[in-house]
């Protein structure tokens, strides 16, 4: 009964190990200011050439109304046209304070990956209006190391809503 009790115990402290990081941690401050390049520069000041740079080649993308995508260059493109073609009408994304947690991923002791998720608002901006709230929902991103880069491979894009629907 104590082998067994003792092999309970030390299970959990083996799956203990590889919570989620703490926010001033290395990881979780290299993950937040990639989740800022993804979609403050990407998606609210459409500077798209910075997915080049941080979307894996094999890249796959789950949205629960939008589809899938498992193209680099087809969701680039989608975010070009959906995302910053109107700038009469220009969708702003905004993290939820406090939502977001990063959970490393390690293969034999070796860190080689990151799952990234939490919680974002979307808003459309127009010209001389304030922002308009139109969604909420989660995200889940598995992030990969390349070499010395960080890569996003796989998107969870889950849970939307609009304020309209009230609670959730």
């Amino acid at each position: 009964m104590k082998i067994l009790l003792f092999a309970v115990l030390m299970a959990g402290v083996s799956f203990g190990a590889h919570a989620q990081v703490s926010r001033d941690s290395e990881l979780f401050t290299t993950l937040k200011a990639l989740d800022d390049a993804l979609f403050e520069r990407s998606f609210n000041q459409c500077e798209s050439a910075v997915l080049e740079n941080i979307v894996s080649d094999d890249f796959e993308f789950y949205h629960d109304s939008g589809g899938f995508e498992n193209s680099k260059a087809s969701f680039i493109e989608t975010v070009e046209k959906n995302i910053c073609s109107n700038p009469a009408q220009k969708p702003i994304r905004k993290l939820v304070e406090g939502s977001l947690e990063v959970f490393p991923l390690y293969g034999n002791g070796v860190l080689y990956g990151a799952i990234q998720r939490g919680e974002h608002e979307f808003y459309i901006r127009e010209a001389d209006k304030p922002l308009r709230h139109t969604s909420s929902a989660r995200f889940t991103h598995v992030w990969i190391k390349e070499g010395d880069s960080w890569m996003l491979k796989r998107v969870l894009s889950y849970d939307h809503y609009s304020p309209d629907q009230g609670d959730h």
